[in-house]
């Protein structure tokens, strides 16, 4: 296979991913100054099940803040709102399941 971009061979690498047991195979240009590679279809459908299996969540360290009046907040990471697409002014729901857990949720949108 050649690169579609620069049309420099192909080379197949297998690729480690985080948190997956297989590897993935991979389609990487020859050429040093060209970047383009690519996944194969069916070794990344193996691999993103298995870690849909392990149900591989977000989880990113957070600080509370105190904020006024006995009030403590958390401010939430850039990339927790990309990956939820949420917006200022948006309603949340708080669950407390146990001492340990906090569950936040929202309305789907309607469309």
């Amino acid at each position: 296979m050649q690169c579609p971009k620069c049309n420099y061979l192909l080379k197949k690498r297998k690729v480690n991913i985080e948190g997956a047991r297989q590897k993935v195979l991979s389609f990487q240009c020859s050429n040093p100054d060209c970047i383009y590679f690519t996944f194969e279809e069916e070794s990344s459908k193996k691999v993103v099940a298995e870690l849909k299996a392990k149900d591989m969540q977000l989880k990113i360290k957070q600080k509370i803040v105190k904020l006024s009046k006995g009030r403590l907040g958390t401010y939430f990471n850039a990339n927790i709102v990309r990956s939820i697409d949420l917006k200022p002014g948006e309603d949340i729901y708080v669950s407390v399941p146990d001492k340990n857990r906090i569950i936040l949720s929202r309305e789907k949108k309607r469309n």
